[in-house]
């Protein structure tokens, strides 16, 4: 145990001596202040949560218990030291906590916005034995990141010294900047290959501002380009360059974080008429394109009466900037109930605070549309819940012959991606699932193509930022033993 470690441990034990496990956990959970409703539901860029001030961040850490088995690291696919970071909080050493943070996430500004806590770190936190609330990890982690970005006294994660041997990655999402983050602190020269225009991937197109502004996104890249990680952007892997063409160069190991790009449908009647997008389009378009803007190149319709088709995240995250792009009557159409929803609970809230309409146990079977061939109608289907399907949900069944015609005139698409196919199609010998997914050993993330590892989406199909930078972490621990060998 190094000196630093000697001076943490030493003052968590006094802060447990401070207060009774008692006393700590009688203390309610802080609620995070938010934007006012109607404001916000009609501005584009202005984040909804406002973070914690330094007072309520001291009081959610206190109700900490510093638990000598800490079941919540059990839920952190990145492997944050929690209490050792929350500890931190309390004592009023606020940078000191976003160190600890960066010692495991290439992203804790993000991650404390966008992770679903409640389905992870926090679902395992010992408060819910004891029937109170969990302690506010999510919130906890954005106030040590955000306060390290206002201060200016940004850290630099230490790396080690250069070996010269040179790393690729495909794609700068999630998975991508997690990989590309550990691979810079083992040594690595890392290059990051972006589609793109924009360093980000999902970050940027697919999170609006107002749930994940691109400033905290770029704070994260400054930190890892401080690290020495390279970006290339414009630069599509599979088209504009070969896997062979890296091999060329010099790179030892290609991680693969391409993403899930590829829009699906329902290949229903109606689906091709104009004012039907898919929620990918929809939202890289609003998100990077700034095609809100009426003097866009290409820019994008604005509906008055918006329906979104799918209960996830991004489902939320579409129907809510219709909102805020001027939609008078915004609809969720979910062919489960709520409780199905695999979206975020606060979303959930979000939405309804917002004036979205929830019309769940319903699915579109037809679209309709006037001479000029844009969508008027859209024709659902009246569902009810039945037997649990392989997920643990009621699999939704029709009523029959019961149906209704709601007028639209625009309509986002939002059941699902499929992973992006350029990668698999260009490599020979890499294994595909019959899904588009890469084959991987889900302890390294290697392919059959020694060289090639992958993770996120192009793995899982659809996943969060944090599982997605689980994947990253693996295989970077992963690559780093195979290369050493």
């Amino acid at each position: 145990m190094n000196i630093a470690e000697e001076r943490a441990q030493a003052w968590r034990e006094e802060l447990r001596g401070s207060m009774k496990a008692k006393e700590r956990s009688s203390i309610e959970r802080v609620h995070m202040p938010e934007l006012d409703a109607t404001y916000r539901s009609h501005v584009r860029n202005e984040e909804v949560n406002l973070g914690l001030t330094p007072e309520q961040a001291v009081q959610e850490a206190k109700r900490c218990l510093d638990c000598a088995n800490p079941t919540c690291m059990e839920g952190c696919p990145v492997g944050i030291y929690i209490p050792k970071f929350i500890k931190n909080i309390e004592r009023g050493e606020f940078l000191q906590a976003a160190i600890t943070l960066k010692e495991t996430s290439a992203l804790p500004a993000v991650c404390g916005r966008v992770c679903p806590q409640e389905r992870q770190c926090e679902s395992k936190c010992i408060h819910l034995k004891m029937n109170k609330e969990s302690v506010a990890i999510g919130h906890l982690e954005r106030f040590a990141a955000d306060y390290e970005r206002i201060s200016g006294k940004i850290s630099v994660p230490v790396c080690a010294p250069h070996n010269g041997i040179k790393i690729a990655v495909v794609g700068s999402g999630p998975a991508g900047l997690a990989f590309a983050g550990d691979m810079a602190k083992l040594g690595y020269e890392v290059v990051v290959f972006e589609a793109l225009h924009e360093i980000g991937g999902v970050l940027k197109y697919g999170i609006p501002e107002f749930r994940l502004p691109n400033e905290i996104v770029d704070v994260e890249i400054h930190n890892l380009q401080a690290m020495g990680v390279h970006f290339i952007t414009n630069c599509i892997v599979g088209k504009t360059i070969s896997i062979q063409d890296l091999e060329d160069d010099g790179f030892k190991g290609v991680f693969v974080a391409s993403g899930a790009g590829l829009p699906r449908f329902m290949d229903i009647k109606g689906e091709n008429l104009v004012g039907i997008m898919s929620s990918n389009e929809y939202l890289t378009r609003v998100n990077l394109m700034d095609a809100a803007n009426p003097d866009s190149d290409t820019p994008v319709y604005k509906g008055k009466k918006v329906a979104v088709i799918g209960g996830g995240n991004t489902a939320m995250d579409s129907i809510r900037t219709a909102r805020r792009l001027g939609a008078e009557k915004a609809m969720i159409v979910y062919r489960r109930s709520e409780q199905e929803m695999p979206a975020r609970l606060e979303e959930v809230k979000h939405a309804k605070e917002e004036g979205i309409e929830f019309l769940t146990l319903h699915n579109p079977i037809e679209y309709l549309g006037n001479e000029q061939g844009r969508v008027t109608h859209m024709m659902l289907q009246v569902m009810e819940l039945g037997e649990p399907d392989a997920s643990g949900r009621r699999s939704p069944v029709e009523l029959p012959g019961v149906t209704k015609l709601v007028e639209v005139d625009e309509v986002v698409v939002s059941v699902g991606v499929s992973p992006n196919p350029l990668i698999p199609q260009s490599v020979k010998g890499l294994e595909v699932t019959k899904w588009g997914t890469v084959v991987v050993n889900q302890e390294t993330m290697q392919s059959a193509v020694p060289i090639i590892f992958a993770g996120g989406d192009i793995v899982r199909g659809g996943a969060t930022v944090i599982l997605a930078m689980g994947d990253g972490r693996k295989a970077a621990k992963a690559m780093d033993e195979w290369i050493r060998k």
